[in-house]
């Protein structure tokens, strides 16, 4: 068995492969980080020879060409937070289509890499961990897809996936094919039923809300084309990462001086505390901009723009030790710990000892009124565009990171009250659909 099923996401990806451990028709997911079936899609280049961080990679290159060392996943993440000097790329699916992909990028001391072959040392790194599993060469691979690379544009459109097939023939695989990421999420939901059915699938991740309304059924599943059985596709950049934005600004900022104002004067109205920086602090690629020593120093000079200066204090000690990251990271526990009912406690003690804020479900649905809002009404979109009603979907398929907020998945299935609400498994529905497709294609 020489093949494999590749969810190359924006967000996180993970592989397929043939095995005794059944997702699927006999494949497997391939732990990529310990026990972790999936991994981010990041690759982090260490520009400092003596300071390198745990789980290096050092391709070879050559003379002319030197390679620098790189991590990759959640490594690459924590060395770009733990501040190792290098250069962190992340959603590296989203220049395919794009001018970019051919274009170089600086990764540090003068070394250039085409944003194509960061896409294909990624998929090399997904490709060697999958043979390791495996055992053997891996030589066929089905990948998934977007309904939609690019918008509007056929042609850039079939650049993108172009791109993508030359990527993964560099990294060794012979024979490539392609499947749509909300048909392969369907597929488990498809086995197990016995009349068709119009189906509302939901991805939800860090970055974006995607829906595909999708023809699904017995005679369908055995088709190795589905492009026709998806009648409409849309999405909005409004998902996970902008909830922990929200909860954060409104649970945790305040203590440090969002939306506070400056002294009192005498027949004045007082000043509102200049949010920049909170926002700046909140937005998980901006982080690292606030710690820039000009940046700081203008921060430091700006204490007599509040009128508590506790708040100034905590904001300070927050930007001069880097607990940017660490502050998001306490809001989206938040998030997840609320996102059934409840309360949660958020221990700011790094920041002060004693310093608690409570954070309980009502606050969550206050913080996140407007995107919710803005993803139900792209759902609602995504079925008009379909040219049929809300009634005539038939089940409501949950899937991506962020459809564990039960906040949004509880006003989806209010907006489509007749639907069956189905959840995949929320990080690796999509890879297990490319595993059956591959295990269909590729063993017939």
């Amino acid at each position: 068995m020489t093949f494999c099923a590749i969810d190359f996401g924006t967000s996180n990806s993970a592989i397929a492969i043939p095995g005794a451990q059944d997702v699927s028709h006999g494949m497997r997911l391939v732990p990529l980080e310990g026990d972790h079936l999936t991994m981010p899609t990041a690759v982090f280049y260490c520009t400092d020879a003596d300071d390198l961080p745990a789980g290096v990679h050092r391709p070879a290159g050559t003379p002319a060409q030197p390679e620098l060392p790189r991590t990759f996943g959640r490594a690459a993440v924590k060395a770009y937070i733990d501040g190792y000097e290098g250069r962190l790329m992340r959603s590296m699916k989203s220049v395919l289509g794009t001018p970019l992909i051919d274009q170089t990028t600086e990764v540090g001391h003068g070394l250039g890499v085409k944003y194509l072959d960061i896409i294909t040392g990624y998929l090399r790194h997904l490709r060697e961990r999958a043979q390791q599993a495996g055992g053997q060469p891996l030589t066929q691979a089905v990948m998934g897809r977007p309904v939609f690379f690019v918008d509007d544009d056929a042609e850039r459109d079939a650049q993108a996936q172009a791109s993508l097939e030359a990527a993964a023939r560099a990294v060794g695989f012979t024979d490539v094919a392609f499947q749509f990421e909300p048909i392969a999420a369907a597929f488990d939901y498809e086995q197990h039923l016995q009349r068709e059915e119009l189906v509302l699938v939901a991805d939800i991740g860090g970055g974006t809300s995607d829906f595909s309304v999708v023809r699904v059924g017995p005679q369908r599943a055995t088709r190795l084309d589905r492009r026709d059985d998806i009648l409409a596709n849309h999405g909005v950049h409004v998902a996970g990462t902008d909830f922990d934005r929200r909860v954060s600004l409104a649970s945790i900022m305040p203590v440090l001086g969002y939306g506070g104002f400056g002294p009192s004067v005498k027949g004045q109205e007082p000043r509102p505390v200049p949010s920049r920086v909170y926002f700046d602090l909140t937005t998980w690629h901006l982080i690292n901009t606030v710690y820039q020593p000009q940046r700081v120093a203008e921060l430091k000079a700006m204490i007599d723009f509040y009128g508590e200066p506790v708040h100034h204090q905590r904001l300070m000690k927050v930007v001069q030790e880097r607990l940017g990251h660490a502050l998001v990271g306490l809001a989206e526990s938040a998030k997840i710990a609320v996102s059934s009912g409840g309360q949660y406690d958020i221990d700011l003690t790094l920041i002060e000892r004693g310093l608690h804020e409570a954070f309980n479900d009502d606050l969550a649905a206050r913080a996140l009124t407007d995107d919710l809002a803005r993803i139900v009404a792209c759902a609602h979109d995504t079925v008009k565009m379909a040219g049929v009603e809300a009634g005539d979907i038939s089940a409501l398929y949950f899937t991506g990171g962020s459809t564990g907020l039960q906040l949004l998945t509880d006003q989806l299935e209010r907006a489509f009250p007749t639907a069956q609400a189905v959840r995949g498994d929320r990080l690796a529905s999509v890879a297990t659909g490319l595993g059956l497709h591959a295990a269909r294609l590729f063993r017939a």
